[in-house]
């Protein structure tokens, strides 16, 4: 996921140099979704991990 998150953050930069303000915009979008959805598995695995330790 962070992967991902991290090339859709490259391409909104590329596309906003560029200056294509709705694809960068779009792409800085499906970023922080993917960069959201990333910290959320990995806390609920954390947690998960925890929870099995004990």
């Amino acid at each position: 996921m962070l992967h991902y998150a991290v090339i859709f953050f490259v391409i909104a930069l590329i596309a906003a140099l560029f200056g294509f303000g709705g694809i960068a915009a779009g792409a800085a979008g499906i970023a922080k979704i993917l960069f959201l959805v990333f910290l959320v598995m990995a806390v609920v695995s954390f947690v998960v991990s925890l929870i099995k330790k004990t």
